[in-house]
């Protein structure tokens, strides 16, 4: 699965190319619960089609009969085309009051607001697409009077902000995830992490690993790990993961993620495992414990996960708990639930190590 971003971007500009109505609908502003952040969007087309999403699924049905059958019913009892509205941004609001709240599925208290752009221009939407696929991070901006769309590429990202002159959106870069190893759990992790929106690449420079992948959506590359992180280039939306618990194929590759801005660098392992790579980088490496301090591992939250599919499970829920900056308890954490448990890893690779034998 792809960015979602990205999805409603280029559906909505599949539609306009093809001489549809369409509109884009963006959360910009929630009071108390909401079930989308700000920032969100949502294109409709005059067909009726929808794709993204703005709440629960109880606005968007409320805007696919406001859009497109009530404007429909409304022209043919005039006797006029049936078309959605033109003209500049609207602004609407949903969960005002408690029956509203109610009828729209939102949560006890909860308030957002829409804007709506109608007929987007499709070759607008083209070139913000274009940047997004290059890895470039654009802010979109929206004139309110005139609907007018203007792009500025940045590189910081910045929250949606909103004045009663323009909005502006941020978009992308899209978020990336290098794996190393491609073992049974990197496949769990990689198909969990592209559902999440991720683009996965995956190294392994054994024929005998890479020879059995079989995912058409992930890329997979033979070159050694440190050079493959050198080359990935990760940033502030990138994490790098390893999981071959091999030191010739892991440690340099950690190494050059952690002079990086990755957000999250990892490795499988038991906590005697984990605490003998840092011993190794700190003899042979010259790092020291402020060096390793962004290096996570074990990696995962404890959910007492012995097979492969549940492992992946805990790994990828700590990596999106970091991306959305939520702080985990330590008592969470593989290693601190453990020895809270007093639980004996398996050895030699707790959290048990699921790649075939080395050969």
């Amino acid at each position: 699965m792809e960015n979602l971003d990205l999805m409603v971007l280029r559906r909505l500009k599949a539609w306009r190319e093809l001489g549809h109505r369409a509109l884009l609908a963006t959360v910009v502003r929630t009071w108390g619960s909401s079930p989308r952040p700000v920032g969100s969007i949502m294109a409709l087309c005059d067909s009726g089609a929808v794709v993204g999403s703005v709440s629960g699924g109880c606005i968007e049905d409320d805007l696919i009969y406001r859009y497109t059958q009530a404007y429909a019913q409304g022209a043919q009892a005039q006797g006029e085309p049936a078309e959605m509205p033109q003209g500049p941004p609207q602004r609407v609001k949903y969960g005002i009051t408690a029956d509203e709240a109610h009828r729209f599925g939102l949560p006890c208290g909860g308030t957002l607001e829409l804007l709506l752009e109608f007929d987007p221009d499709p070759k607008a939407l083209a070139e913000l697409i274009a940047h997004l696929e290059s890895g470039q991070l654009v802010h979109r901006r929206t004139h309110l009077a005139s609907g007018l769309v203007t792009l500025q590429t940045g590189t910081v990202p910045q929250a949606l902000s909103m004045n009663e002159h323009e909005l502006v959106n941020t978009f992308g870069p899209e978020y990336r995830m290098l794996l190393i190893g491609a073992g049974q759990l990197t496949e769990y992790l990689a198909t969990m992490a592209v559902f999440c929106g991720f683009s996965v690449t995956v190294c392994d420079p054994r024929e005998e690993y890479r020879g059995a992948w079989n995912m058409p959506q992930v890329k997979v590359l033979g070159d050694m790990p440190d050079d493959v992180v050198r080359a990935f280039a990760p940033d502030r939306r990138s994490c790098v993961i390893a999981l071959t618990h091999d030191p010739k194929l892991d440690d340099l590759a950690l190494l050059e993620a952690l002079d990086t801005d990755a957000f999250y660098v990892g490795a499988i392992g038991s906590r005697r495992n984990n605490q003998a790579r840092r011993q190794r980088m700190m003899e042979h490496f010259d790092q020291t414990e402020q060096s390793l301090s962004k290096l996570r591992g074990p990696i995962g939250i404890y959910i007492g996960s012995k097979m492969p599919s549940e492992i992946a499970v805990s790994i990828m829920a700590e990596v999106l708990a970091v991306k959305n900056a939520v702080p985990l308890p330590r008592d969470m954490d593989v290693g601190h639930a453990k020895d809270a448990l007093d639980v004996q890893p398996n050895d030699p690779g707790e959290l048990v190590c699921f790649s075939r034998p080395h050969r």
